[in-house]
């Protein structure tokens, strides 16, 4: 079976954030970082090379694929940030009516800016995803993922 290409890295979620080129995309993703430490209560750490990911878990389909995910976490894309919550979870789908301007896709929100969100249902909303994460797979300790690297 492939290795997963999106799993936890040694690099440095600060230098992956300084280094993108808009200064109001430097300052939602710092700002989403915030939030989503905040729900999750762990550090980012990067995985792969363009996501900040929160915390971990470990899933295993019925087809035998398993590997291990971060439960909340968000890139910097050329047009968007994304947002990547669980696919779905109880009252989801009235949380994002009253968000704001995003699209979502199956289990990512696309924002261009975080001012064209409401914050206390964007972290209503990640805190939703966060909890149906941990209830369909247990939690893990991230740490171990990462060798105790956060970021």
């Amino acid at each position: 079976m492939a290795d997963a290409k999106t799993k936890p890295t040694a690099a440095s979620v600060e230098a992956y954030i300084a280094a993108i080129g808009s200064e109001e995309r430097r300052a939602d993703c710092h700002e989403l970082g915030r939030l989503m430490s905040k729900v999750t209560k762990k550090p980012a750490t990067m995985w792969g090379t363009s996501i900040v990911g929160f915390d971990a878990y470990q899933y295993r389909y019925e087809s035998g694929h398993s590997g291990q995910f971060f439960v909340a976490g968000f890139s910097s894309r050329k047009g968007d940030i994304s947002v990547y919550l669980t696919a779905s979870f109880p009252g989801q789908q009235e949380i994002l009516e009253t968000l704001g301007r995003h699209t979502m896709g199956k289990a990512c929100l696309s924002i261009r800016r975080l001012s064209d969100v409401d914050m206390k249902i964007l972290e209503k909303l990640v805190a939703g995803s966060v909890a149906e994460t941990r209830r369909r797979y247990g939690q893990i300790d991230a740490d171990a993922l990462t060798g105790g690297r956060s970021n």
